[in-house]
């Protein structure tokens, strides 16, 4: 997607990016990014008509990037637990550095209620993407022996989702990004171990 999108829309869509890791769908306006991009809102408005075209274009190219790096994680390691940790691995590296320390479409999911129709549907999309490959990973698993599942790989997968997402918001909410591994590195073991 980003080879389609001019150089100004491709800068606008990296600082919405950070607009919405930081505080989500209602915390800015067009005039907003028009102060970060340095130019005028009638501008923005020649590449993204509305804020809900430019969030679902966001959205958008975030889940192809989430699904074109999950397919990856696969292909190098074909190990469901090795996959496992590296899906951890990668968000406690991106809380450490600061550098993307929530994902989008947990923070858009909160607001569900009150964002458009369009970006709440990429939203349920992304979700429904890492809910089908974490089901993948651990049925996987579970076939080789890696993972004893107490519950379907389905639930499974969910509350997984739930501890990850969970992990991001307990290490925002006390600025302390070891938090996010010292919850998350237990979830992984429990799965390894036979119940």
């Amino acid at each position: 997607m980003s080879s389609e999108l001019s150089p100004k829309a491709a800068e606008i869509i990296a600082h919405t990016r950070s607009l919405l890791v930081a505080g989500g769908y209602n915390s800015f306006s067009y005039a907003d990014l028009a102060a970060r991009v340095n130019i005028a809102k009638a501008s923005i408005h020649h590449h993204f008509p509305s804020k809900t075209v430019l969030v679902q274009t966001v959205v958008l190219q975030y889940r192809q990037e989430v699904q074109a790096s999950l397919s990856m994680l696969e292909g190098r390691f074909d190990d469901p637990l090795s996959e496992l940790n590296a899906y951890a691995d990668y968000w406690a590296g991106c809380i450490r550095s600061g550098e993307h320390p929530f994902c989008i479409c947990a923070m858009l999911a909160t607001e569900l209620p009150t964002i458009p129709a369009e970006v709440a549907t990429e939203v349920q999309a992304h979700f429904h993407d890492l809910s089908t490959w974490l089901t993948g990973v651990l049925q996987r698993g579970a076939t080789r022996g890696q993972f004893h599942l107490l519950n379907s790989p389905a639930v499974s997968a969910l509350a997984f989702i739930a501890t990850v997402h969970g992990a991001m918001l307990v290490a925002r909410a006390l600025d302390d990004p070891q938090s996010f591994t010292a919850i998350v590195q237990p979830a992984i073991l429990k799965l390894t171990q036979p119940a």
